[in-house]
């Protein structure tokens, strides 16, 4: 198993430095208003959706990391998307109304407040400028879900898992002296679910890049060294 290390920052992890239409009021008030719902607490590799089961509710998640996958017809976990600190969980679900079935398992101790669907709607019918945080969840939702299919464009496994790092890092990094440290917990077939490969060609890739000094592994836990020689592999 690869941790890769996150350093969890309540006031910056949705935010990344990048451009927002919200702003903290906005942001602020639509917290506050799961406040108003259910505090919920998960110990690590609790679900906080079970396979089969439908939403039921709106997740905020104040603290923690939450995985998100479904089971393929071969029976194989598919990691989708990793929720940290700051984010909601079934957003989508929310406005659209279709459930996908997805599967939420907490990857690290978790706090969340959970809301009905139907108060989360009205409260933001009620309340248009607590859209702007929601605009700004999904445009970040589009986002990852885009730089995955990009990362599914390169045509080899090495090209694939060093895209998967490299947008991990940026998501999930950490600065140190020695590199990038990412902290999520990952399986290897968590990452080759996730790009598409086996497992074992996977756990080939990985240890071709740590004997080339690129990436490090040390204690579970996993450092991004010669992050500029990755970029220019792409």
């Amino acid at each position: 198993m690869i941790f890769i290390t996150l350093a969890l920052d309540r006031e910056k992890c949705l935010w990344d430095n990048r451009t927002m239409l919200a702003n903290a009021n906005q942001m602020r008030a639509l917290v506050n208003f799961f406040h108003s719902g259910t505090k919920l607490t998960y110990s690590k590799g609790e679900f906080i959706i079970r396979p089969g089961e439908s939403p039921p509710g709106i997740f905020y998640l104040e603290q923690g990391l939450v995985k998100a996958y479904d089971i393929t017809k071969y029976g194989e976990e598919n990691l989708l998307i990793i929720r940290k600190t700051g984010e909601l969980l079934g957003l989508t679900w929310a406005i659209t109304g279709e459930d996908r079935h997805i599967i939420y398992a907490a990857l690290a101790p978790t706090t969340a407040w959970v809301v009905p669907r139907a108060g989360f709607t009205e409260f933001v019918r009620e309340n248009p400028e607590t859209s702007l945080p929601v605009i700004d969840m999904l445009t970040d939702m589009y986002r990852l879900h885009s730089e995955r299919i990009m990362t599914l464009e390169y045509r080899t496994v090495r090209e694939r898992l060093i895209s998967f790092l490299l947008t991990t890092g940026q998501r999930f990094g950490q600065k140190t002296p020695s590199g990038t440290r990412i902290t999520v917990p990952l399986k290897h077939q968590d990452i080759a679910s996730s790009i598409s490969a086996t497992r074992e060609t996977t756990s080939r890739a990985l240890s071709e890049l740590e004997r080339k000094g690129q990436i490090k592994t040390e204690q579970s836990f996993a450092t991004i060294i010669d992050e500029t020689t990755l970029r220019n592999f792409l």
